[in-house]
Parts: C-alpha cells; sequence; structure tokens
C-alpha cells in the first residue's frame, strides 16, 4: 500500500517534527517510495540464499554479509540512543560472519534485519526535536547527524547489493 508522500519541511501547511521526517527518510531508504530508485528491500525480494552468500566480485562483501552489516548498524544506533552509551561494534559484529548458507538462514537473516529497522524506527518516532541535538555519548555529532547517517549508509549499501545482483550473471 503506498504512502501519502509528506508535505515538504519548507511547506507553510507543515509542522515542523523532525523525528517523523527523518523516521519516514529511513522508511524510504529501506522500504521503498524513494525518490532515487529502489530501496533495500525492495533489491532484496528476488534474492534467494545461493545468490545472497554468493560473492561474484572478488574481496566484495557478499549480500549476505551486506544485510547482517546493516542490521548490525541498525541495532548499534538503536542502542547508542536508547541506552544514551557510547558503542562500537568489533570487526566480527561489524561484519557478523555467514556460517549456515541454508534458505532458512537467510531468510532469518531478512527477517533480523527488518526487526531491527524497525526497532530503530520506533525509537526514531518516539524521539522529541530536543533529543535530535543531543550529543551521541563518545562521538562527536548528534543524533539528529546520526540518523541522517544510518539513512545514507543503508543507501550506500542497498547500492552495493543492486551492483552485487547485477553481478551474478
Amino acid at each position: 500500500m503506498p504512502r501519502t508522500k509528506p508535505t515538504s519541511p519548507s511547506s507553510p501547511t507543515s509542522a515542523t517534527n523532525e523525528p517523523a521526517l527523518l523516521a519516514d527518510q529511513l522508511r524510504r531508504a529501506f522500504e521503498g517510495d524513494a525518490w532515487h530508485g529502489p530501496a533495500l528491500l525492495e533489491l532484496l525480494t528476488d534474492i534467494d540464499a545461493p545468490t545472497a552468500a554468493m560473492h561474484p566480485i572478488k574481496d566484495v562483501h557478499s549480500i549476505w554479509e551486506l544485510v547482517l552489516h546493516i542490521a548490525a548498524w541498525d541495532d548499534a544506533v538503536n542502542r547508542r540512543i536508547v541506552l544514551g552509551k557510547a558503542l562500537e561494534l568489533q570487526d566480527e559484529e561489524n561484519f557478523p560472519p555467514v556460517k549456515d548458507k541454508s534458505a532458512a538462514e537467510w531468510q532469518k537473516a531478512v527477517d533480523h534485519v527488518k526487526k531491527a529497522h524497525k526497532q530503530l524506527l520506533m525509537t526514531v518516532e518516539g524521539l522529541s526535536d530536543q533529543r535530535l541535538t543531543e550529543q551521541v555519548p563518545g562521538k562527536t555529532y548528534n543524533i539528529r547527524f546520526m540518523l541522517e547517517g544510518v539513512a545514507q549508509h543503508e543507501l550506500y549499501h542497498a547500492g552495493q547489493i543492486a551492483i552485487l545482483k547485477k553481478a551474478r550473471t
């Protein structure tokens, strides 16, 4: 079901609700209805486990590894906001290894990234405008900047996934 496009933030009829605008951008980057083209989930719709695990380009992460990486960072950002603590991911958390390449495990990976993203959206939607200006613990930037970065991060990796899909043939 298509979502109604939000009123432009510069429109005189729109009330400023930055968390809702950020959540909308995160949702579009992840689920779809984005201006640029296919979002992450749209790119994953026809990917099976063997394709997700494939390394069609040497020394490049697989689609599966990228999906786990996106989930890891959605979760990490959510925990940074909710717990208010400095948080970094270790190498194995940043790009979790794919140990079982079965169809069931691929579905679990997709379900995991959806759940991590949903949790982040719920957190963002519950933020006040004031919270967006708070500095992220251990960082030199605020929560707004970090959340804008999450949307950029997901689109960056969605682009990689689009290329990997083309490279598989």
